[in-house]
């Protein structure tokens, strides 16, 4: 019995050890992304100061622009998609698909630290509302209805996006 209760505190401990260590890792890794992506932050004046009348309806209203009507939806140049608000890094062209919704659809973002995804309850349903990470502007969407391999379906507003065409 003493030999079970010795081998029960050994593996307490050095289970105990390696996940702090992980979590401390994973702290420095939040920490050094913060230090990278500082948040932006304006009054509503100075966003509509910098934002055309339909970007800030979007971006900071969380509007919506209608289907087929935005400027990225058919666009299939190589590139890379920004945000609109702040420039940050989006998605890439090459996760970008047809989905036939008439709005920008991409299997993928750039980096999942430059966005956030959080519970949007408006319109008498729960969606995940995507937002930008840096300026927290309205972006879209994202569904469970995309392709392969993530099965996901960012559908994002055109007006929240810049393109950065590569040559």
């Amino acid at each position: 019995m003493k030999i079970f209760t010795v081998m029960l505190i050994f593996f307490s401990i050095v289970f105990l050890f390696n996940g702090s260590a992980s979590i401390a890792g994973d702290k420095s890794e939040d920490l050094k992304e913060e230090a990278v992506m500082q948040k932006i932050v304006k009054t509503e004046e100075e966003w509509k100061e910098i934002l055309t009348e339909q970007e800030f309806y979007v971006l900071r209203k969380k509007g919506t622009e209608r289907a087929f009507t935005g400027e990225f939806w058919d666009n299939h140049e190589t590139g890379t998609y920004l945000c609109a608000g702040c420039g940050l890094p989006l998605f890439n062209s090459e996760s970008k698909f047809e989905s036939g919704s008439g709005w920008p659809s991409f299997w993928k973002p750039v980096s999942e630290n430059n966005i956030i995804i959080q519970k949007d309850r408006s319109l008498l349903m729960v969606r995940n509302e995507v937002i930008c990470a840096r300026c927290e502007g309205h972006l879209g969407h994202v569904f469970n209805d995309g392709p392969e391999p993530t099965g996901l379906r960012y559908c994002i507003n055109s007006v929240a996006l810049d393109f950065n065409k590569t040559e």
